[in-house]
């Protein structure tokens, strides 16, 4: 499996699962990043702190649904609380099938079409 459908797949991910790619011309520490990108798991009400604390920061998350440990009422009150949030930086929230979320911060919008179609 390539790292891009590591990252955009259907499977809850462990950070274990992402390689990192050596850049050897690419000068800048990501800690020094003004925008970062976080990669989290929802599976619970708890697990939204984090994440809201990350886009209210100005970072892109892409979370994990891990659907079988929420119920349907849980996951519609997770949303509508990421939805706010979105909503309250200026930025946008998207669901991608039935396992992903991506939240960004102000100025950064989430294109609803594939590349290339």
């Amino acid at each position: 499996m390539g790292i891009m459908s590591k990252i955009l797949g259907g499977n809850s991910h462990s950070a274990e699962d992402y390689v990192e790619l050596d850049i050897d011309d690419f000068d800048a520490d990501a800690g020094d990043a003004t925008v970062k990108v976080h990669f989290a798991e929802i599976s619970d009400k708890n697990d939204v702190i984090d994440i809201k604390d990350a886009v209210y920061d100005g970072d892109i998350v892409i979370a994990d649904i891990i659907r079988h440990t929420t119920t349907d009422r849980t996951m519609e009150h997770i949303s509508d609380e990421l939805k706010q949030v979105a909503h309250e930086v200026g930025g946008d929230i998207v669901q991608k099938e039935d396992d992903q979320i991506v939240i960004t911060p102000g100025g950064v919008g989430i294109s609803r079409a594939k590349l290339g179609r």
